[in-house]
């Protein structure tokens, strides 16, 4: 009787440890989306680069929804649909659609996070949905303030294309632990005309030299001043506080395959989706 009571023991628990594993959250793939095109930038390579470096990275499959429109009046079809996130776990936005100015399809959008979707959010999305008179800042709960209540800061331009110097200024959150400040190459800084519930994970700096108009060209005497502004925070959305994080870098190709731009940018998934723990430790499961 023992000797048939030890086997049985042995496959309970193996099995035990099995269905724990399958039900363990951490261990299924990720599911992401990510949403990519619009104007001023190659959306067609860098969707493929995002793709690649976070599969490489996380135990996770990523989807694209991917529009060639290289205006700013691209718009997503996966958007019009009322439950168009349910398959996904989290959603990143790098889309550039400064120009699409529909309330009722940007609210459609807003909803799944509201909802309680994540969402991860890259450069130009920070400019994107925005209409009235976006140049101020927009009142809380306006019809405008929308995109940029949920962004977390709204932000109207940029500086030129320049190395920003990226320091961590909040280095004992989850997200940016191990992280190490770095320098990219060419960039631009986004500026930051109001904070909207923005947590700063990161700040950038940039020298600039001043603007000159179309045709004009700089004073020899000309010197440069330097620009400061946040790149990367976190944000609470919505009535469930969705877990929501921005980063304004990411214009060139060369920056989104930087080893430490993708490495910020998974640790940005698995934060919002509740998969890094207080130590800045990955779940059991959920990296490669």
């Amino acid at each position: 009787m023992k000797k048939l009571i030890a086997p049985l023991l042995t496959v309970a628990l193996a099995a035990g440890l099995f269905f724990a594993r399958a039900a363990d959250p951490a261990a299924k793939p990720l599911r992401v989306l990510i949403v990519a095109g619009g104007c001023c930038h190659d959306y067609e390579n860098q969707q493929a680069i995002l793709k690649e470096g976070i599969e490489a990275r996380l135990n996770a499959v990523v989807d694209v929804a991917f529009n060639p429109d290289k205006t700013t009046k691209a718009t997503f079809e996966i958007y019009k649909a009322k439950d168009w996130a349910k398959d996904f776990d989290v959603i990143i936005h790098d889309e550039c659609s400064a120009d699409v100015t529909d309330p009722a399809y940007v609210s459609n959008i807003l909803d799944a996070h509201k909802e309680g979707v994540p969402a991860v959010n890259l450069h130009c999305a920070m400019h994107s949905y925005r209409w009235g008179n976006f140049k101020e800042p927009v009142t809380a709960g306006a019809d405008n303030a929308g995109w940029y209540e949920f962004i977390g800061i709204q932000s109207t331009s940029h500086g030129p294309q320049s190395p920003i110097d990226i320091s961590f200024t909040d280095a004992a959150h989850p997200l940016t632990k191990g992280l190490e400040n770095w320098t990219t190459v060419n960039e631009e800084l986004y500026n930051n005309l109001q904070m909207l519930g923005a947590k700063p994970l990161a700040s950038g700096k940039q020298m600039q030299m001043p603007r000159v108009k179309k045709g004009q060209k700089q004073d020899p005497n000309a010197t440069a001043t330097e620009a400061n502004a946040v790149v990367a925070w976190t944000n609470e959305y919505g009535p469930k506080k969705t877990r929501i994080f921005s980063t304004t870098l990411g214009h060139n190709n060369e920056t989104v395959a930087d080893g430490r731009y993708l490495d910020l940018i998974t640790r940005a998934l698995l934060w919002t989706t509740g998969r890094l723990g207080e130590d800045g430790k990955p779940a059991a499961g959920s990296t490669k």
